[in-house]
Formats: C-alpha cells, structure tokens, sequence
C-alpha cells in the first residue's frame, strides 16, 4: 500500500469509526483501490470504494477520480452534500467558492453543501483526486 492509499484509508477509518449505534451499510473495514470496481468513461476511471448510510450519516461516499488529461467530469454541479477531494497525482483547475484555483498534488478542495464546484485536468498527464462526500 503506498502513501496515498495509507492516506485514504485513515479518512475512510476515520468515518466510519464515528457510527454510534445503528446500523451502517457497510462493516469497519480496509478499502483497497485494487479491490474496488472501476469503471472506465471517456473522462477517466472512476472508482467508489463505498457508497452507503452510517450511524450519524444519511451518505457517506468515498471514491478516487483518475482523470485524463484535458478532461472533467462534468460541468461545475452543486449537491446537498459536503465534500472534500484530495489530489495525489497531476495538475488541473478546481472552480470552488466562486473563484478557479490551481491545484497538483497534495492540494486539498473542501465544498459546501449546495455550493458550485468542479474539477479539470489541465496537464498533460493523468490527474488523481480522492474524494468524500457526506450528509448529516
């Protein structure tokens, strides 16, 4: 397991350890991103680790986004859920609290519930983020 996957599984511990009581969708567990199912898209591969309610959650989902170059998802959206992406790999623009940032490896994205936001590579090389998104 290398740094970035070390990384990722100490958020995913983190938030499911959180579950007091009731019954979440998923066991306490160890996500591997050779584990998840991937999906292949003209954009990039998609990768959801889990997808599901806990304890203190209505949603939490966890995922990875590998993402081509010149690429985005989809346009800037907005959901009821918080989120947080961490880019690991490449370069790209993040449209987030109204203004456009440039961001590589290691910056980190954090949006509002209901608030616009969106992501672009704008390298030439394949660009990572690892993402969390969660409503109370």
């Amino acid at each position: 397991m290398d740094r970035r996957q070390s990384l990722f599984g100490l958020f995913a511990l983190a938030a499911t350890a959180s579950a007091k009581g009731g019954r979440p969708d998923w066991p306490d567990a160890v996500f591997k991103l050779q584990d998840a199912k991937t999906e292949k898209h003209p954009f990039g591969e998609l990768t959801v680790f889990f997808e599901g309610k806990t304890a203190d959650l209505k949603s939490l989902v966890a995922g990875t986004l590998l993402l081509h170059p010149g690429q985005e998802p989809h346009p800037p959206h907005q959901h009821p859920e918080e989120e947080i992406m961490i880019m690991t790999e490449g370069k790209g623009t993040i449209l987030v609290g109204g203004k456009h940032y440039d961001v590589a490896n290691g910056s980190v994205m954090y949006s509002e519930s209901n608030k616009l936001h969106g992501v672009k590579n704008t390298g030439s090389q394949p660009m990572r983020f690892y993402y969390m998104k969660w409503q109370a």
